[in-house]
C-alpha cells in the first residue's frame, strides 16, 4: 500500500491503470469504512482511500478541531484491508489557494434535515468531493447510507455534472445495540455509548408507526418528545420519500433523526 500526499503523486500512480474504485472518508475509520473498503475491492481496479479532514463542511462551533485524526492508525487499518493507495494530503496542498469556487446543492434538496441545521455543510461536501473525484478520477465511488442525505447530494451532484463515475451505496454497519458506526462515537463515554442506541430505537418506532397508519406531524413530534425526555437535544426527525420530498402513504420511504447526546451529535436513518 502507497501512502501518496500530493495530487501529482496520485495522478502519476494511477495513471495507465484501469480507472479506480475510490472511498472518500475524513478518516476516523472503523468497521464502517473497513465495509466500504471491502466492497471496493469487491468491485476489481486499484482502490484509493482519502483521508481528509474537511474543514470547508464545518460551521461556527462544530467539531473541526476536535475531530478524531490518527492517519497512521488509519493507514494500518486499511493495508489490513488490502487497500491499494491511500490519499493523505494536507490542507494547503487540497486547498493551496482560498477555495473560492464553491459546488452550491438545491435548497429543496440540501437546505432541510441536516442543511437547515448546518448551513453550508453540503456546500463543503459537495466542493471537496468534486475536487477529490478530480483528482482521483474513479469508475465507481463508495458511500455509506448513514450519511443518508450526504448520499443523495452526491447522487445529484455527478448526475447533474455528468461525471463519469458511478455513485454505490453502502448499508449502515450497526454495532450489536443498532447503534450505527461513526467516527464520532469515540466521543461517546462508556455510559453514554450505551444510551446512544436511543436514536436507532426510536426512528426504529417511528418506521412502525408510519406501517400502523399514524399521521406523520405526531410520529415526528412524538420521536423528538421521545429524546427530549431522556435529555437528548434532537434537532429533527423527519418522515421522507426515499428522495427526501414529503412522504406518500403506501410508498417507500425512509425516516432520518439528528440529536446531540451531550457533546456529541450523532445522525442515523432507517428506509422502510
Amino acid at each position: 500500500m502507497r501512502i501518496l500526499e500530493t495530487v501529482a503523486s496520485v495522478r502519476d500512480a494511477l495513471s495507465g491503470q484501469p480507472r479506480a474504485v475510490f472511498v472518500p472518508t475524513m478518516g476516523g475509520l472503523h468497521e464502517g469504512h473497513l465495509a466500504l473498503v471491502r466492497r471496493a475491492r469487491a468491485l476489481g481496479g486499484p482502490v484509493v482511500v482519502s483521508v481528509f479532514v474537511n474543514r470547508l463542511q464545518f460551521g461556527a462551533g462544530d467539531d473541526f478541531v476536535r475531530y478524531p485524526r490518527d492517519v497512521q492508525q488509519d493507514c494500518a487499518l486499511l493495508a489490513r484491508e488490502g487497500c491499494d493507495y491511500v490519499f493523505a494530503p494536507s490542507e494547503a496542498e487540497l486547498y493551496p489557494t482560498p477555495q473560492v469556487y464553491r459546488v452550491v446543492p438545491p435548497a429543496p434538496l440540501a437546505g432541510v434535515l441536516e442543511g437547515a441545521f448546518r448551513p453550508g455543510f453540503f456546500e463543503g461536501v459537495c466542493t471537496v468531493v468534486l475536487k477529490l473525484l478530480a483528482i482521483v478520477g474513479p469508475r465507481y465511488a463508495l458511500f455509506g447510507k448513514k450519511d443518508y442525505q450526504q448520499l443523495l447530494v452526491v447522487q445529484s451532484m455527478v448526475q447533474q455534472f455528468a461525471l463519469p463515475v458511478e455513485i454505490m451505496a453502502v448499508e449502515t454497519v450497526r454495532d450489536v445495540h443498532g447503534l450505527a458506526l461513526s467516527s464520532r462515537n469515540a466521543y461517546l463515554s462508556p455510559a453514554q455509548r450505551a444510551e446512544a442506541v436511543l436514536l436507532h430505537q426510536v426512528l426504529l418506532a417511528a418506521t412502525e408507526r408510519v406501517a400502523a397508519g399514524a399521521p406523520i406531524a405526531h410520529i415526528e413530534a412524538d420521536a423528538v418528545n421521545a429524546l427530549l425526555a431522556a435529555q437528548w437535544a434532537p434537532d429533527y426527525v423527519g418522515v421522507r420519500s426515499r428522495h427526501l420530498s414529503d412522504y406518500v402513504p403506501g410508498q417507500p420511504g425512509v425516516v432520518l433523526g439528528a440529536a446531540s447526546l451531550g457533546q456529541t451529535r450523532l445522525i442515523d436513518n432507517i428506509e422502510f
